[in-house]
């Protein structure tokens, strides 16, 4: 099934779970596409089956809770970083709920976490400013990169290089062989002092780098050159909470949680060949064109989209402010489920398309 403009509009909610009793804080797929993970400040993570569109399975963390979690390489072990006790790492089974292995080294909360897609090896980045390299099979610090201030990290797609946001004003990339040598490239962005960058992504052409923030805007620079390619903005943030963006696996949409009052929803961006322009297309979708080359073909429908975030935010009455909780939000593609956007909730709702 190839994404379009129409089949994005088309998507309507099917079902809402409500397995947890506060905000979910991270999800992420399986190697395979056939389950996402969650986790939540309940210290609950929950194993959704895709196909079937149903919880399988909830684990708890009690005694470290659980923040941000990616699936491994196999499709029954995550790691996760923890939000009690400690910083450590953690890798664990999901077969039998055991721990495989700690990895421990950070002082202060990790802000970010991306696993290899190549093999064993993954990163992660600290309010302790430095971002460690790790291996599954040892709990011992691969690599160790002290920085000046907050970083984002991640790899490419092909796992030779990874990017670091560093500061909320450069990215520095990494190769990975000789990473101990510093990194091979560094840009230097405009800094904004009203905002912080809290995530960064390569397009899985690797040709393209995009920029979370807390603020009103996403940042798309040139994983070569550096350049900034575009700025998008056009959904309100006042909040300053932290919101994540994604491409498509087609490099061809880019899409994040919009922050409103009910119902929250979805901005999107198409990448088209062509000069620079915007149409509203429809209710959150924003068709635009811009000088890149948009990767074409078709891909597996629970690959669709990838996770995005959006942050708690208040329900307004006459004489009560009322917090509305956090929503995990799903597609059902033909028979397929699949989860499209992390929002700050405690709420799962599925989207289908008509």
């Amino acid at each position: 099934m190839k994404l379009t403009d129409n089949v994005l509009r088309s998507f309507r909610v099917a079902k809402v779970f409500r397995e947890n009793s506060d905000k979910i804080n991270c999800f992420d797929f399986s190697p395979n596409g056939e389950t996402v993970i969650s986790s939540s400040d309940d210290d609950s993570i929950v194993l959704y089956d895709c196909q079937e569109g149903k919880p399988k399975r909830t684990l708890y963390s009690k005694k470290y809770g659980v923040d941000l979690i990616r699936y491994t390489h196999a499709a029954n072990t995550v790691v996760y970083s923890s939000n009690k006790i400690d910083d450590t790492i953690r890798y664990l089974s999901l077969h039998d709920n055991k721990y495989i292995r700690y990895f421990p080294g950070h002082s202060k909360r990790v802000v970010a976490l991306s696993m290899s897609p190549v093999d064993d090896t993954f990163i992660s980045g600290s309010l302790d400013k430095t971002i460690r390299l790790w291996d599954l099979r040892s709990p011992n610090c691969q690599g160790l990169m002290h920085l000046q201030g907050k970083p984002v990290c991640s790899f490419d797609p092909e796992g030779l290089i990874f990017a670091a946001g560093v500061n909320s004003e450069m990215v520095k990339l990494y190769d990975l062989r000789s990473f101990d040598k510093g990194p091979f490239a560094t840009f230097k962005m405009q800094y904004d002092r009203t905002c912080e960058w809290t995530g960064l992504k390569f397009s899985n052409d690797g040709k393209l780098i995009l920029i979370s923030t807390n603020g009103g805007f996403l940042r798309l620079i040139d994983a070569f050159k550096g350049a900034v390619l575009h700025t998008f903005g056009g959904y309100n943030n006042s909040k300053a909470v932290t919101l994540e963006a994604s491409f498509t696996p087609d490099s061809q949409f880019i899409m994040i949680g919009k922050i409103s009052l009910p119902p929250c929803s979805l901005q999107l961006w198409v990448l088209l060949q062509g000069n620079l322009s915007a149409v509203k297309l429809g209710i959150d979708i924003i068709k635009l064109k811009v000088g890149l080359k948009a990767a074409r073909g078709y891909f597996r429908t629970y690959k669709m989209l990838s996770s995005l975030c959006c942050g708690r935010y208040l329900q307004r009455s006459q004489n009560s402010v009322i917090s509305i909780p956090y929503t995990l939000r799903f597609n059902l593609v033909g028979r397929s489920v699949v989860p499209v956007s992390h929002w700050p909730s405690v709420h799962i709702t599925y989207y289908h398309y008509s």
